[in-house]
């Protein structure tokens, strides 16, 4: 039996260090993924690689039950595949602590309060961000396209650059650059 480990948080700004100091030293290998739990399997490639890697017998690692899932049903999934598969789940921390190698009341009840936990703290964040407005403070994430950028962006679309390439220019996303476009094509209107 084999522990392998997985790390996951769901932005990349976020440490990760808490995590690799727990499994670093029970696990032969450790996976790390920047995404957010509740997306599925296929879009979260360091639990896909982990299941790739993983045996029957051996146990799938994390330090708390949420890192498998923050959405119950993604959760649920894991956790009915790996034991269909013989893949046992070790968790270090939280209400779920212990090796599991079947569903039980307590891991469906530890996925189930990750993912209310999940829904109050989004909660509460619009709460804030409304009640600041209401102040008139305004609050989230500042803007990274100012009027300079957005003219940038514009030039340089009227030169037929693509917008991968005017994102690389003015490093800015994708998306940010794709917003500028749509916002000047609907002011036009």
């Amino acid at each position: 039996m084999a522990l392998v480990g997985l790390v996951r948080v769901s932005t990349k700004d976020q440490d990760v260090q808490r995590q690799h100091d727990a499994l670093g030293n029970i696990c032969i290998r450790v996976f790390e993924e920047r995404v957010s739990g509740k997306l599925n399997v296929d879009n979260r490639p360091g639990l896909k690689a982990a299941l790739d890697y993983l045996r029957p017998g051996d146990m799938l690692t994390v330090l708390e039950v949420d890192r498998l899932g923050r959405n119950l049903p993604e959760g649920l999934t894991v956790l009915s595949d790996l034991f269909a598969r013989g893949v046992g789940v070790k968790v270090l921390e939280g209400i779920a602590v212990g090796e599991h190698t079947e569903r039980s009341f307590v891991l469906d009840m530890a996925l189930a309060i990750a993912e209310d936990r999940r829904r109050d703290i989004a909660r509460k964040t619009r709460s804030g961000l409304h009640a600041a407005r209401e102040r008139g403070k305004v609050g989230g994430r500042p803007t990274v396209l100012d009027d300079d950028k957005r003219a940038i962006i514009l030039a340089r679309r009227e030169r037929g650059e693509s917008v991968r390439e005017i994102a690389r220019g003015v490093a800015v996303s994708v998306g940010t650059v794709h917003k500028a476009l749509s916002e000047d094509s609907t002011a036009g209107d």
